[in-house]
């Protein structure tokens, strides 16, 4: 894929560190594309790491999975999502247990990840950890995620409530990280019920986004303390992303922000329209063309002197004649005549131009 400045897609992104004074382990990072030079399909690419570990040694780990992942991600063709996150995902892994067995400052650290890679008008997600992403469509919000951790296998297995799981002990015990001594598998289940089977919900990767949609993906600083409906109020409440993306923090923030609040709110314009045609290469089309045309003037020249020449031919009569007679006919080939070179522009080679907002960097925005 290739680099581009903006995204086709409206995105905000902001990290808090919380009120609790401990260091911002949350990493994220936000990239546009164009799959390739001759296939202009817009792309956006959104990754947000939450770190696990010691002093500094999750900030670590959320940047090595930041970075091995957008790394990964960006080399590819965008052809072949799921064996690219797969790829990813593993470098990632490897990159951060190696880290972690280099020094006992790194020892046991690790890091969860939420992907969201909207090609086009196409979502494909991918996780690991706790860190969520949502759908907000007409009116509802939808978790699209399920939580790796011990509460929510509880919570499957009808031990606890989703209430009862709110407060309990176990609640942050993660059951798959980067970082682990086997990379883990990403989960590719994109739940747009909470009913559906798994199966039903991997075979959902590629669905469409439609204008009005908003995809968030957090941390869990911001989901321990603002609930799905909260969440959703204050996004349709706010004039834009950016507003709403400010609100979330401050109100987690006011309900204690006893971890670090990362959220990347993605929204897809009101009059958003995709272009799906590509830009043709109409070279061979044309090179075709020029050698069907003079291949026929030649077959027709060959045509017309044979006619020409036998019609020419006079047969002699049976009466003496001093001195037969041979007209000779000599007949001007035609000539192919080259055609102009000319340089064709695709009708179907148009130009997206959605609203753009751009997006902040890695670099990490502490709002006051």
């Amino acid at each position: 894929m290739n680099r581009t400045q903006r995204a086709h897609l409206n995105v905000e992104a902001q990290s808090h560190a919380g009120m609790t004074g401990k260091n911002n382990e949350d990493r994220y990072a936000v990239a546009s594309f164009v799959l390739s030079k001759t296939d202009p399909t817009p792309v956006v690419f959104a990754v947000l790491a939450d770190g696990i570990g010691g002093h500094k040694a999750g900030e670590v780990a959320a940047e090595l999975a930041v970075n091995h992942i957008v790394e990964t991600v960006a080399k590819s063709d965008g052809h072949h999502v799921r064996r690219t996150i797969e790829n990813a995902v593993a470098d990632a892994s490897n990159a951060i247990a190696a880290r972690s067995s280099s020094s006992d400052d790194f020892k046991g650290m690790g890091s969860t990840c939420a992907t969201a890679w909207i090609i086009g008008d196409k979502l494909h997600t991918a996780y690991v950890g706790d860190s969520r992403i949502y759908l907000m469509r007409g009116g509802r919000i939808q978790q699209l995620t399920v939580d790796h951790t011990w509460v929510q296998e509880a919570i499957e297995k009808k031990i606890l409530t989703p209430e009862d799981a709110r407060d309990h002990p176990n609640v942050h015990v993660i059951r798959r990280y980067l970082g682990s001594p086997v990379p883990p598998d990403p989960d590719f289940r994109l739940k747009m019920f909470n009913d559906e089977s798994d199966q039903h919900a991997e075979n959902n990767q590629g669905m469409q986004v439609l204008p009005n949609d908003v995809i968030l993906l957090c941390s869990d600083g911001l989901t321990d303390l603002v609930w799905n409906d909260e969440i959703l109020e204050v996004v349709r409440s706010k004039n834009n992303i950016k507003e709403a993306a400010r609100a979330l923090t401050e109100m987690a923030n006011s309900r204690g922000g006893h971890d670090n609040i990362t959220i990347i709110l993605i929204s897809v314009p009101a009059d958003f329209k995709l272009n799906k045609n590509k830009k043709v290469d109409w070279l061979p089309w044309i090179l075709g063309g020029i050698a069907g045309v003079i291949f026929l003037l030649i077959a027709a020249s060959i045509l017309t002197f044979n006619l020409l020449r036998r019609s020419a031919t006079v047969t002699p009569t049976s009466a003496a004649s001093p001195t037969p007679i041979i007209a000779t006919v000599f007949v001007q080939p035609t000539v192919p005549r080259a055609l102009p070179t000319s340089t064709l522009v695709s009708a179907t080679q148009a130009v997206v131009v959605p609203t753009l907002t751009p997006w902040p960097t890695n670099t990490v925005v502490v709002t006051p």
